[in-house]
């Protein structure tokens, strides 16, 4: 988010001040105080006080009383999250999604991170009769998927640190990663490449690989992935879709409205 400078200042609506709040708020990747928020938006502290208060009674953004600091609220990590399943908006991207599955004739996806699990929140099967039938709303253990991968590896380290610091990776096959240190070493070869890739971490006779879906900023907010049975896919062929992932992300992150979106691996 930018800063508001005199331009926040003289916003005068109350919808365009609680915007700007809540940007400062997600913005950080720890909790922030109401100093630090008035500063970044160029409000005054009282105007957003009683804004934080408005936010926090309805429950869009958490305030921890021992520090007097605030954090993203359950409400607003419910709506964000109904915002990316509404068909309202929907439509574009499964065309999207659809175009994809035509060329490269295999299952494609769309999945987001929640906790330790990699969530479909758009999926389109292929017409091969061998393929891994799932649907939308199902959801994979991250570390053994592509697309939790990707997400994972875009994560900042600290946040990343924390998710997987009392976690237990369980195997879904003989192939999956269950050492935190392992993964950690994974995600940075996946950083540094722009892709993730899995071979029968899964599932045996499964080859998927998927690509962040990237803000202005650099920041994963999704991930795109498409995975097939190793009859059909290799790890060389999945790599090679590499660019044609890259190209349709950034045309869904164009959809959801993140303008100047960057391809994966531009960092």
């Amino acid at each position: 988010m930018k800063e508001g400078g005199a331009e926040a200042g003289s916003r005068g609506s109350a919808l365009e001040k609680a915007l700007l709040v809540l940007g400062a708020v997600t913005d950080q990747p720890q909790p922030i105080g109401l100093p630090d928020i008035a500063a970044r938006i160029n409000l005054p502290r009282q105007t957003v006080h009683r804004v934080l208060t408005q936010l926090e009674r309805a429950g869009l953004i958490m305030r921890d009383p021992t520090r007097d600091r605030f954090s993203v609220g359950p409400q607003l990590s419910e709506l964000a999250l109904s915002a990316l399943y509404s068909e309202n908006q929907n439509t574009p991207v499964r065309n999207i999604l659809q175009e994809l599955v035509d060329d490269l004739q295999e299952t494609c996806n769309v999945g987001i991170l929640r906790g330790l699990d990699f969530l479909y929140i758009d999926r389109i099967e292929c017409d091969w009769p061998l393929r891994m039938s799932l649907t939308a709303g199902s959801s994979l253990p991250a570390h053994c998927s592509a697309g939790g991968k990707v997400l994972l590896a875009y994560m900042p380290p600290r946040l990343r640190a924390s998710l997987l610091k009392s976690a237990t990776l369980k195997p879904n096959t003989e192939k999956s990663i269950t050492d935190v240190a392992e993964l950690e070493r994974v995600c940075s070869e996946i950083r540094e490449q722009g892709y993730a890739t899995t071979v029968e971490e899964l599932s045996i006779g499964i080859v998927g690989v998927a690509v962040p879906v990237l803000d202005a900023s650099g920041r994963a907010l999704a991930a795109l992935a498409t995975h097939g049975p190793t009859t059909r896919l290799t790890q060389d062929k999945a790599v090679a879709q590499v660019p044609r992932l890259k190209e349709i992300a950034g045309r869904l992150a164009e959809v959801w409205g993140l303008s100047n979106a960057r391809p994966a691996g531009a960092d």
